[in-house]
């Protein structure tokens, strides 16, 4: 290396400088998380919730799909189809809180045993593959966090160990002392329950004015994930408890509002590099009797939005909305595949190509095709093929994780 006129000294006294600064930086914004995400949750209120409901879903979809005319390519709805015989559900939220209500401690006990029960026995006999599931629990308010963290305890004591991929969700933060609370409730759980360190992780539901901006007027989300220890992996948009929250008619509650895009913005900020992911809400217009074709539509037309948006992952309710779900999802990965394995291709020095990409695009455009992949919008054999131009998905990972 060429000698310059400034001396080691300085070099020094600038690297040492910086340290605490170099430390906390490392420590606050650990990157993107690796592994899978699921392209969305479906939360079932507890009392509905049983072994087979996967299947029963995934045969419900694939009942409408046939009786309807679903507004998709043809190679789209062959994937569909595919996903929805073997996959139907990525993600399953059993719900013990606004889904399910408030029976009594009793009640609620029996509930709890019984799902877990139902969770166990699913997880130990295989069938159809649920890569991700886990619990709702009522909030850490005054009104309900005894009972939120009893529900917890009963369940992991009659699951007999979470399975692979469990996460819990804390809804309705209305202050940051609870997300600090909820963190340090898992701990006790994995004492309790014998499990490891770091096991027990959550999702925190944006879903009260407070929970995105705090008294004093500055922004709660940081603050949200900071308090979380470690262990919250993502910030689920929660569109009609937060709507209504701000005096939005019922009418015109929905995630295109521009108030809930409001919040969303400040999530995308607040989780960015943070290893927290984001999931956009739901939509309560189900394509149900009459209203199949118009609900398909606008499910479509959201579920698209979002995507667009950098929101990979969404709720759904009702078994109909699976097909809208993974077509516009599957859509929107095969529509720019080719355009972003020849950038790549380009940037990894294979091809000559029209587009100069920057290192962070070129982490973005592996990311994008490797949750194509993740979902079954893109095959593992069309990246090894000509498509991909030689990349494999060890390749994209590499990209993925850093593109520099």
């Amino acid at each position: 290396m060429t000698a310059g006129r400034l001396t080691e000294d300085v070099y020094a006294r600038i690297d040492a400088s910086l340290a605490a600064s170099d430390a906390r930086v490392a420590a606050a914004y650990p990157g993107e998380p690796a592994g899978r995400q699921p392209v969305h949750t479906v939360y079932v209120p507890a009392d509905r919730f049983h072994a087979g409901l996967a299947e029963d879903w995934g045969a419900r979809a694939l009942t409408v799909l046939d009786e309807h005319d679903l507004d998709a390519a043809e190679d789209v709805l062959t994937r569909v189809r595919a996903k929805l015989a073997v996959e139907p559900i990525e993600d399953l939220r059993i719900d013990f809180e606004d889904g399910y209500g408030n029976h009594g401690d009793d009640v609620e006990d029996a509930e709890v045993k019984r799902c877990a029960g139902e969770l166990a026995s699913r997880t130990s006999s295989g069938g159809i593959s649920v890569p991700f599931c886990g619990i709702r629990f009522k909030s850490f308010e005054a009104g309900t966090r005894r009972r939120g963290m009893r529900t917890l305890d009963l369940f992991l004591d009659a699951l007999g160990g979470p399975p692979p991929g469990f996460v819990v969700t804390l809804p309705k933060v209305t202050d940051v002392e609870q997300v600090s609370a909820a963190a340090d409730v898992m701990g006790e759980l994995e004492k309790a329950h014998g499990l490891a360190v770091g096991t027990l992780r959550f999702e925190v539901q944006v879903e009260t004015t407070q929970s995105v901006l705090r008294p004093d007027g500055t922004v709660a989300l940081p603050a949200v994930v900071q308090a979380a220890d470690g262990r919250c992996i993502g910030l689920h948009f929660g569109t009609y408890d937060y709507s209504a929250g701000l005096g939005i008619a019922g009418a015109y509650q929905s995630m295109d509002h521009p108030a809930a895009d409001f919040a969303k913005h400040f999530m995308q900020v607040a989780a960015a590099g943070r290893g927290v992911r984001l999931s956009d809400g739901s939509t309560n217009r189900l394509p149900v009797g009459d209203a199949v074709a118009d609900g398909w539509a606008e499910h479509l037309r959201l579920v698209r939005r979002s995507l667009e948006r950098g929101f990979y992952q969404g709720w759904d309710l009702h078994p109909h909305q699976l097909p809208s779900r993974f077509a516009a999802t599957y859509a929107f990965f095969r529509e720019n595949l080719a355009s972003a394995v020849d950038r790549l291709s380009a940037y990894s020095g294979a091809v000559d190509g029209a587009v100069l990409d920057e290192p962070a695009t070129a982490q973005a455009l592996a990311t994008y095709v490797l949750r194509g992949v993740d979902c079954g919008a893109v095959d593992e054999a069309e990246l090894a093929g000509e498509l991909a131009g030689g990349l494999d998905r060890r390749a994209l990972s590499r990209l993925a994780a850093r593109a520099g």
